[in-house]
């Protein structure tokens, strides 16, 4: 049973048919054979796409503790450095805005494929720059590939996972960063000594390893069903649905009624929506999917991360520690430690209710950045006047520790999850794309402010995360909705119209009820039915 509940803004709840149907399928997804292929061909295609931002920053951060990598650019500080580190966000944010036109026409295979394309590109001028502003050029054009491969590899895991496994899955997406981070740390304590320029060209150049991976096993991966019922291509789609899902119990059963749901709320979608910009503005169930995925990416960014992802050695530094090769160790410590909470984060997805993870997340956040606020003042505060706290310095790397699991709780494992659930279909490129576009400001914005705070004000720096995290706290209570146990399409009407959720319940207890069990003609023949029907309502949503 889940731990937690719901609040009564959600409307438009429909009755959970479908995940009543996977759920009294007790086969595990490893004795299926084509669900099995399908989760491995994920993993390098859908689930590797986060490695590359995991990489990314990770690298940053450890680059700045190698010699060669500060002598080569002349050891950059202030805002200097903050616009390196920053230049991967402004390249993403300058591509967001046709990411839904990419996503939408070309599908999430292509989209992916075209993304890790200039990736590589990125990764290889990154690799053989000559000078910092041929750096800064190479990592925006990296920036600018990662956002139509997140949005297409999220959405593609959501919609080809069986619903059983796909909270998981989708959690999973983002806590492969950390693996990225693993690589990235450990690579570069594997050239800190090189007493050459290749001590940073190499993890540089390597950055295209992620892309390489994606581009050569996309195409093994099917395309999304609710993309090709979006098409008109529905007898592609129940192939693909026919293939990966219906290997369980009552696996024929279960795909006509989860094609049924599929193509009738994506109708319904489709007729309310003028696939543009201005309908998510629309209604006030749209604006608050809005003002919530804005708000998320914020929160993503806005919580003190981005320090300890791109600025570890600065923070090192202020509470003594210097030696480059023991901060190197440090860092692939943590980023270990990130991975192993991100994983566990991620198998409690099916037990707790994303309400509760949200608000655990942002109070125990709130709570590690007062504590680690107070010993950074006590550390710096010894340190200059020459009597070193140690008690302190331990203290404040405890917490630097302590950071990742409260992170992990919401902001990491459960936020593709959450942004998944709370888009409808119709919408979801555009909603992922915004979460994306306000996470990319904020960790620009923060990512190039935090070296000059740091240098500027110290300690003092960090209470400026502890006023934020309290109105995080405060916001979660009252606006993030609860999305939990429902399939994407059960979800899709949450803020709107009981009456609209209710019309793609019918249709799937039409099939469900009649006991079909003759195939696609006869599912098929009771879904177009049920559009005939669906087509008289004018005013959705």
């Amino acid at each position: 049973m889940a731990i937690g509940s719901a609040t009564a803004a959600e409307v438009g709840k429909s009755d959970p048919i479908i995940t009543r149907l996977a759920g009294e399928d007790k086969r595990w997804w490893f004795s299926k054979p084509n669900l099995r292929y399908l989760y491995l061909m994920l993993s390098p295609t859908c689930m590797g796409i986060e490695l590359t931002s995991g990489f990314d920053s990770q690298m940053i951060n450890a680059l700045q503790i190698v010699p060669s990598w500060n002598t080569y650019f002349h050891d950059p500080q202030g805002p200097l450095k903050g616009i390196i580190a920053a230049a991967y966000s402004l390249g993403a944010i300058l591509s967001l805005p046709l990411v839904p036109y990419i996503n939408d026409r070309f599908g999430r295979r292509w989209s992916i494929f075209g993304g890790s394309v200039l990736m590589i590109i990125g990764a290889l001028i990154q690799g053989f720059s000559q000078h910092v502003g041929m750096y800064v050029v190479a990592r925006m054009i990296l920036g600018f590939g990662i956002p139509t491969c997140i949005v297409s590899g999220s959405s593609l895991i959501g919609e080809l996972a069986y619903p059983k496994e796909r909270p998981v899955l989708t959690s999973l997406f983002n806590v492969s960063y950390f693996v990225g981070q693993i690589v990235a740390a450990a690579i570069c304590f594997g050239t800190n000594n090189i007493p050459n320029d290749w001590a940073w060209r190499i993890p540089s150049l390597l950055q295209l390893v992620p892309s390489l991976l994606q581009i050569s096993f996309v195409f093994f991966l099917p395309e999304s069903p609710r993309w090709l019922i979006s098409k008109d291509r529905a007898s592609e789609a129940q192939d693909i649905l026919t293939k990966y899902h219906g290997e369980g119990e009552n696996g024929e059963e279960f795909v006509i009624a989860e094609m049924a749901q599929m193509r009738t709320v994506i109708h319904l979608e489709l007729e309310a929506s003028k696939r543009s910009w201005m309908d998510l503005f629309a209604t006030a169930g749209m604006r608050r999917r809005l003002l919530v995925t804005t708000m998320l990416g914020l929160f993503t960014q806005w919580s003190g991360n981005t320090l300890i992802s791109y600025y570890l050695g600065d923070l090192l530094k202020l509470i003594g520690f210097i030696d480059s090769t023991y901060v190197q160790k440090i860092n692939v410590s943590i980023a270990c430690w990130s991975l192993f909470c991100g994983v566990t984060v991620s198998l409690l997805v099916l037990k707790i209710r994303r309400r509760v993870m949200y608000l655990a997340c942002t109070i125990s956040l709130l709570l590690c950045y007062i504590s680690w606020t107070i010993s950074m003042e006590r550390a710096q505060t010894a340190a200059n006047a020459g009597t070193p706290n140690n008690a302190a310095n331990i203290a404040t790397l405890f917490f630097i520790y302590a950071y990742s699991p409260c992170y992990n709780m919401g902001y990491n494992a459960l936020t593709y999850t959450y942004m998944v659930e709370v888009w409808p279909y119709s919408e979801r490129s555009r909603g992922i794309s915004v979460f994306q576009l306000f996470g990319r400001l904020a960790g620009f914005f923060t990512t190039f402010v935090n070296p000059i705070g740091l240098q500027n004000v110290g300690w003092k720096y960090l209470i400026s995360y502890c006023c934020w995290l309290a109105f995080e706290v405060v916001f979660v209570f009252f606006f993030f909705p609860e999305t939990f146990g429902r399939t994407l399409e059960e979800l899709a009407f949450i803020f709107e119209d009981k009456h609209l959720a209710d019309q793609a319940v019918a249709a799937v207890e039409k099939v469900v009820h009649r006991g079909d069990d003759g195939g696609r003609e006869q599912g098929t023949g009771s879904i177009e039915h049920k559009e005939g029907v669906l087509k008289v309502n004018e005013n959705i949503v």
